[in-house]
């Protein structure tokens, strides 16, 4: 039975909504670790840690696409809960079409920016022509895969998680066909990788416009399916303002990634780079988990807020903070427990590179423990429409923490300063969260009997 956005919701519902969303999120985040798999084992460290090297700059081309997705699902389930279907199924469409043409201007100005880019990063002749062959193939795959990202929160808001996550499923296994084909069969090395990566996307983006065709769409009163459409700048901006954080989040944790790995050939070399890259793979599939959830969460809260529904507003929030503080723990544990295992997984063939990444791995997984709230916080109000707000959570997690402490705690502790930096900065990020959350409850109804959830739990 499908699930509808004007349910209440109990634990076992919401789990049953978000879990396609979560799925199909980790499936998605296993590209990059399978073209990251192939690369190490079959192209050697060098192309593994090119690779690594240019991935932050990619995917701060691709967090438009995040940006438009999640502002428009945000936009349309709140105009769903207002009980306007018809116009929610207009922006659907015109919020397609314009994210498309940002998909194709981002992707030609992404390749003419390529070489100065590289130059800027600080890129060694060593890593150069991989990193350049990599980074230029995905460009040319861009819109494809901005549509992938549009859709994956607009199918969430459709009510239909389910179908997202077939998509993305079906995409990551054409994904690792390709890589084993190409890389580690061809030996294509990174140019291999950036095809089965593109070819994934490409699949993904093709059969969510089809699922969006009216015959496919389903039925009832709030199927959203293409239509005619008209679309204002005001439309727009607001898609903008509402997506901004997850703009903000990824260009900035993209950024940052540049900075970590300037850092690490500073203290480590290229081996820095490369344990880096494996300590990213690993928190990308977890990371996924919390964004996926905040994903899946957000429709019920747009639509919710849209309907003004305190009661369920606040019933929404207070169950996701006992799941997300149940999925922290699980995370934490996973984490050390598999330390090991995943560095030998990337690293096994070098005992130098192994070493340090399980180095990594134990520093860092305390991470686990606080970045869920944080992402949580920032997509809750990207959900309530409160662009600024979200995007302040994002801005100070980010450029203010993780910038700041990446430059500081090498100066005391070199190394392991670096890794030591990442859950100083998520761990401050919990704390401004918390903060906002408790700022904003009278503005939007939530939480009005307290904040004594504690002994109730919202059952």
């Amino acid at each position: 039975m499908q699930l509808k956005l004007s349910e209440h919701y109990n634990y076992k519902k919401l789990l049953r909504f978000t879990l396609p969303t979560i799925l199909g999120l980790v499936v998605t985040s296993i590209y990059g670790v399978v073209d990251g798999f192939f690369l190490s084992n079959f192209a050697g460290k060098l192309s593994f840690a090119a690779v690594n090297f240019i991935m932050p700059y990619t995917l701060i081309l691709t967090s438009i696409g995040y940006m438009m997705g999640s502002g428009s699902s945000a936009l349309i389930a709140k105009t769903i809960g207002q009980k306007r279907p018809d116009q929610a199924r207009k922006l659907l469409t015109g919020l397609f079409v314009v994210s498309l043409i940002l998909g194709i201007g981002t992707s030609l100005a992404g390749r003419a920016l390529l070489n100065p880019v590289l130059d800027l990063m600080g890129c060694t002749p060593a890593l150069r022509q991989d990193a350049y062959t990599y980074a230029l193939i995905l460009l040319a795959f861009l819109p494809c895969s901005m549509i992938q990202m549009y859709f994956q929160t607009i199918f969430v808001t459709a009510a239909r998680p389910l179908h997202n996550f077939v998509i993305t499923l079906c995409a990551g296994v054409l994904n690792i066909f390709l890589d084993w084909l190409m890389v580690g069969t061809l030996d294509w090395g990174a140019a291999g990788a950036a095809c089965a990566t593109g070819l994934g996307q490409s699949m993904a983006a093709l059969l969510s416009l089809v699922f969006f065709v009216k015959p496919m769409a389903g039925k009832g009163e709030n199927a959203l399916y293409f239509c005619r459409f008209t679309i204002t700048a005001r439309e727009v901006g607001s898609a903008m303002v509402n997506g901004m954080s997850e703009l903000f989040t990824n260009a900035a944790t993209s950024i940052i990634s540049i900075l970590y790995n300037f850092q690490l050939l500073r203290f480590a070399g290229e081996n820095g780079v490369a344990a880096y890259g494996t300590l990213m793979y690993v928190s990308m599939i977890f990371m996924a988990v919390s964004i996926g959830y905040s994903i899946g969460v957000s429709p019920l809260v747009s639509y919710q807020y849209g309907a003004a529904s305190h009661q369920e507003l606040s019933s929404l929030l207070k169950k996701s903070l006992v799941i997300l503080l149940i999925g922290a723990v699980s995370m934490f544990g996973l984490a050390e427990l598999l330390a090991e295992p995943l560095a030998s997984l990337f690293a096994g063939y070098d005992p130098e590179l192994m070493d340090l990444t399980i180095q990594a791995f134990r520093c860092c997984s305390p991470v686990f423990l606080f970045s869920g709230f944080a992402i949580f916080g920032s997509s809750f109000f990207t959900a309530l429409n409160n662009g600024p707000v979200s995007a302040a959570i994002s801005l100070i997690r980010t450029l203010v923490f993780q910038i700041g402490f990446i430059l500081i705690f090498p100066l005391f502790w070199g190394l392991n300063g670096v890794w030591f930096s990442m859950v100083a900065a998520e761990a401050m990020a919990v704390v401004i969260t918390a903060f906002l959350v408790y700022r904003f409850r009278h503005q939007y109804g939530y939480f009005k009997t307290g904040w004594n959830f504690i002994q109730k739990f919202a059952f």
